[in-house]
């Protein structure tokens, strides 16, 4: 597993997240998780066009958030 910390921009306001990349998922877990504050807000994996997708979504955290995580993540071509 390796970490990392991302920060999206929504508005006004900066979002930190730090995320878990499971170089080696199996199907019973995602990819990536992202925690924020410590606490676990998402999971995502790649589909079969290698676009991430959302596995498990607490609700935790606004929509359009978790798809600007998802774009910031894409732009790291790290799936």
């Amino acid at each position: 597993m390796e970490k990392f910390e991302i920060s999206v921009v929504k508005g006004k306001e900066t979002y930190q997240f730090e995320v878990r990349d499971y170089l080696h998922h199996e199907n019973e877990q995602c990819k990536f998780e992202i925690y924020r504050d410590g606490e676990f807000v998402v999971s995502l994996e790649p589909d079969r066009y290698e676009t991430l997708r959302v596995c498990k979504n607490t609700g935790k955290i606004d929509n359009k958030v978790v798809h600007l995580i998802v774009d910031k993540l894409e732009t790291y071509h790290i799936h």
